[in-house]
């Protein structure tokens, strides 16, 4: 983020508004959330599917299953994160609490809305007090309840939005240009999970790799599921050729 004069007296601290009303620690936690690996989310007919790049830092002797960027909160909630990974183990504890909390004190399981914010209200409590600093992670939730299915994208301010489909991260454009292009209502999950690796893969310095791509589902009656490896590696035989090169992700 570029430094423009006078600044430097705003962003010492996070309860001070500069004189065009930012919050520039909120703004530089969106940065690096914008400096970490991509995540892209897609709802379909009865679930949703959520993808993120997991950047194995040395593939041929890191454990794949130690990097995790997409966790279970819950048995009809799942969410992708993407930014500081210590930040978004912080916030999937937090979540997984909530919902436990909700599931024992009312014996039903929490509405995936009521679960985004919750989280939201805990990450904008860190953008009003001094000596804290605000979470540099985004986290896409995915879910159902008796409303329906829902994607919920979540940012380090607080704020949160709804989706059909959506990716945030790092390199998120080329990923959302595919998904307004190619994203249909009423897609079923194989549709929904060749898109969701689609959109990956417009954002991966490698097009051709995807060993690195984590893949999982939230589906009604059939809960959360993980996708192995080798599963992951036929959808990818199925997708259509790159289009316009494939993009370098942000380091």
């Amino acid at each position: 983020m570029e430094m423009q004069p006078g600044q430097m007296a705003y962003d010492r601290a996070i309860t001070v508004f500069s004189p065009d009303g930012r919050l520039f620690q909120v703004e530089y936690a969106r940065e690096a959330v914008r400096r970490g690996a991509t995540t892209a989310g897609v709802v379909f007919r009865d679930g949703v599917v959520l993808a993120a790049d997991r950047r194995i830092p040395n593939p041929r002797l890191a454990e794949p299953a130690s990097l995790e960027k997409i966790h279970q909160i819950d048995e009809h909630v799942a969410c992708a994160t993407a930014g500081l990974v210590a930040d978004a183990r912080v916030l999937v504890e937090f979540a997984r609490l909530a919902a436990q909390i909700n599931r024992v004190t009312y014996a039903e399981s929490m509405t995936v809305e009521l679960l985004v914010r919750r989280i939201c209200d805990y990450k904008q409590q860190y953008t009003q007090f001094g000596g804290v600093r605000p979470f540099g992670t985004a986290l896409l939730v995915g879910g159902y309840d008796d409303t329906g299915i829902h994607l919920y994208e979540t940012e380090p301010s607080g704020s949160l939005t709804s989706f059909k489909a959506t990716s945030t991260g790092g390199n998120k454009g080329p990923v959302m240009e595919l998904f307004e292009q190619k994203y249909t209502p009423g897609m079923d999950a194989d549709a929904a999970i060749l898109l969701a690796l689609e959109g990956i893969r417009q954002s991966l310095e490698d097009s051709q790799n995807l060993s690195q791509v984590e893949v999982c589902v939230e589906q009604v009656e059939k809960g959360f599921r993980r996708l192995g490896i080798e599963e992951i590696q036929k959808y990818a035989t199925r997708l259509p050729p790159p289009t316009g090169g494939s993009r370098a992700g942000k380091s």
